[in-house]
This record gives C-alpha cells, sequence and structure tokens, in this order.
C-alpha cells in the first residue's frame, strides 16, 4: 500500500486523540509524519518503515519444528489498517486469532513470540495480554526481545510464562501518554475558525479547535492514570511480584539493558531468539514420552 491512501482524518484521530504506549521519540516520528501527509506530502511504505525504524512486513507464524515463532513488530495497533500497512506493525487483534490456532494445535509444542517493537496504542493491548495469560500452561508460551520490547510490547511479552533478553536488547518503557492537538492558533493565523455545534456537555471536550479547559485536561489525565494503572497491574502479574516493585523499580518508566533486567526481575534470561528456539525443540526431545503415548506404543 502506498501512502498515498492514507486517510488523515482517521489516522490523525488515532494518533492525537487515544492513550499510547510507546517510545516517546517514535511517537513524535508519526506525528511528523502524518502532518507531512496532511500537507500533501507523499512517502512509500518502505519510506515510513525507514523513518519509523520498524521491521519489514512478516505476516503469520513460522514453525521450526514443533515450535511456532510469532511476530510482534513495528508499531501496535487494535486492527490492522492505514498504520500498520505502511509500518510494519501489527494489528493485535489478528494477531490474537492467530495466537490462539497456535496454542489449539496438537503439533504446535511451544510457541515463541518474536518482540521486535517500541510499542503502540493501548487499544486492544490488555485483551491481548489475557488471551496469553489465559493459554499458560497449556504449552510453553515465550517472549523473546529480539531485540526491542518497550511499552505496549513489553505490557503483552509479561503474559509469556518467561521472557527472554537479546544480549543487546531493550525492555521496559512502563508508561502511558495521550497527545492533544491544538490547531486554534494555527488557524487563526490562516483566518479560519471551527465552530463545533454539539449537544452533549462534554461532547467536544478536548477538541483539536480549541486550547484544552482545567476539566478536559483532567478527564484526559484520569485516563491515562487508569490505562497506566492497568499496565502496571498487569506487569506486576505477569512477572510475579508486587506492583509497588513494579512502580518503584522496573526502569520507572525508563528502557532497561539485558544485565539490568535479569536482576530487576524484568526478564527471565539473556539468550538469542535461535537460542530460544533450539532450547525448546531440546527440551521437548529429552522429554519423555506422556502415559498415554507408552501406552499407545505399547498397543
Amino acid at each position: 500500500m502506498e501512502a498515498t491512501e492514507l486517510k488523515y482524518p482517521m489516522v490523525a484521530s488515532l494518533v492525537f486523540g487515544e492513550p499510547w504506549a510507546l517510545k516517546p521519540e517514535v511517537y513524535q516520528t508519526i506525528c511528523e509524519l502524518v502532518r507531512f501527509r496532511a500537507a500533501g506530502g507523499k512517502l512509500t511504505a518502505e519510506e515510513i518503515q525507514d523513518r519509523i525504524g520498524a521491521a519489514p512486513v512478516r505476516r503469520g507464524a513460522a514453525r521450526t519444528g514443533a515450535v511456532a515463532v510469532m511476530p510482534l513488530h513495528g508499531v501496535l495497533v487494535q486492527r490492522l489498517g492505514v498504520l500498520t500497512a505502511t509500518s510494519g506493525g501489527t494489528g493485535l487483534d489478528a494477531f490474537g486469532v492467530a495466537f490462539r490456532q497456535m496454542v489449539a494445535d496438537p503439533d504446535v509444542g511451544a510457541v515463541v513470540i518474536d518482540v521486535a517493537s517500541p510499542g503502540g496504542s493501548v487499544a486492544g493491548v490488555q485483551e491481548l495480554w489475557q488471551t496469553i495469560m489465559d493459554s499458560r500452561g497449556s504449552k510453553p508460551i515465550v517472549a523473546v526481545a529480539n531485540s526491542l520490547a518497550v511499552s505496549a510490547a513489553y505490557w503483552i511479552a509479561t503474559a509469556a510464562d518467561e521472557i527472554v533478553m537479546a544480549p543487546s536488547g531493550e525492555v521496559g518503557a512502563i508508561g502511558v501518554f495521550l497527545a492533544h492537538e491544538d490547531v486554534s492558533e494555527a488557524q487563526a493565523k490562516e483566518g479560519v475558525k471551527t465552530t463545533l455545534i454539539a449537544a452533549g456537555r462534554k461532547k467536544v471536550d478536548g477538541s483539536p479547535f480549541a486550547p484544552l479547559t482545567d476539566e478536559a485536561r483532567a478527564d484526559i489525565q484520569a485516563k491515562v492514570d487508569t490505562f497506566y494503572d492497568m499496565f502496571v497491574d498487569a506487569v506486576a502479574r505477569g512477572r510475579g511480584v508486587d506492583k509497588s516493585e513494579v512502580l518503584e523499580g522496573f526502569g520507572e518508566g525508563g528502557t532497561v539493558l539485558a544485565r539490568d533486567a535479569v536482576r530487576m526481575k524484568m526478564v527471565n534470561r539473556v539468550d538469542t531468539l535461535q537460542g530460544t528456539i533450539d532450547r525448546l525443540i531440546g527440551s521437548r526431545r529429552s522429554s519423555p514420552p506422556s502415559p498415554d503415548r507408552r501406552r499407545m506404543a505399547l498397543l
């Protein structure tokens, strides 16, 4: 898909009106790209990927032996669409469907989530986290920070049985933000004034056509705080630690490198993606057959 197909109002409402758990520098680049497109600029999908630093578009799970490797790459949004199609990102709804299929597949002995993501929109993140969390115990589920699993991507990774981190990887960046774009001064310079006619006292609170009121700012802060608390609670449950350990440690909103991440219990071990796959395949080969399989062999 070419960037010329971008629908600016739809993308702008996502970028400027919804909470994000994303590396701020990546978010800044996305904002610049949206404004560039709104001004008539045109970029190819490859050029957008270069600017965002996203992984190449890769769909579906790859199987190595009995291990299914599922890519969780690029900027994360709830549904596949314009942003993911042009950034090499991942739609969480589609990922959840594919994940459930891999867990239900009797030929898949373990699932590895290959994480290379700066995070994304918070929409759909808790739902995917719960899907993975509910699958614990069915078969080994391992998330590998390869090499970036931060913000929303780390949120999701904590639902796995185990988090492995590449030696050069980064994890963490536990936090949520929402950006409000005020275009009223820019419009005034152009001799334009937008007046919204609405019903419902708060219907147009947070509109980009006026500065934020104190009440609107407080409402936005409350929304951000709610998602942040959800994030912290999920990490604490997933990693089996108290919320205080997440709030007072775990990078305190910053990213953490491998050695410190193991010490802080943010990850379980340091290894590569291939090393993790080899370990899981080896453990399955060395495992004794189940009683049912032994009985079938005797028959």
